[in-house]
């Protein structure tokens, strides 16, 4: 009867030490802040994780291009928005070099029932936009350093639209 008290006591004693580290452990890994619609931000995460692949994998310029300006235009509040605007600013980069294994002539605009592709210029302008966004916007993006360099490239850094 002892040894099985003094086994429970222990393993109370044991339990309420241990009980403050593993919640001290709970807090270690954070998740980015999500404002807004959760079921958006899943699927900008959804089109994120695409974009990222057709990007670095498939080397799919056109394809990541409009995953990102999926995002960009439906979920501007996106906790990894910094990221869509560096895949869509270094997409169009390299579309405006032919580099990559589509052809820049696959990405199409409409201009009412007109369609039409973009100039290497305009590749290159839309780059800027996207990644001077990124740099302005996202201070503390692990992105921001590519784009700065990248800009240097692309005429330098647009100054940040002040809001009136």
């Amino acid at each position: 009867m002892k040894r099985s008290c003094l086994m429970v006591a222990m393993f109370a004693v044991v339990l309420v030490l241990a009980a403050p580290s593993a919640l001290a452990q709970g807090g270690t890994k954070k998740k980015p802040e999500i404002s807004g619609d959760l079921d958006l931000e899943k699927d900008s995460a959804h089109n994120l994780e695409v974009a990222w692949n057709y990007f670095k994998l498939k080397k799919a310029y056109v394809a990541a291009l409009q995953r990102c300006e999926e995002i960009i235009a439906g979920d501007p509040a996106f906790a990894k928005i910094d990221k869509a605007l560096f895949i869509a600013g270094e997409s169009n980069l390299y579309l405006s070099q032919g580099r990559g294994k589509q052809k820049p002539s696959l990405y199409v605009r409409y201009d009412g029932e007109n369609k039409r592709t973009l100039t290497t210029e305009e590749f290159r302008q839309e780059a800027r936009e996207y990644l001077s966004q990124l740099v302005n916007n996202h201070p503390d993006s692990t992105y921001r350093q590519q784009a700065q360099d990248d800009l240097k490239d692309l005429g330098g850094l647009k100054p940040k639209e002040s809001k009136q």
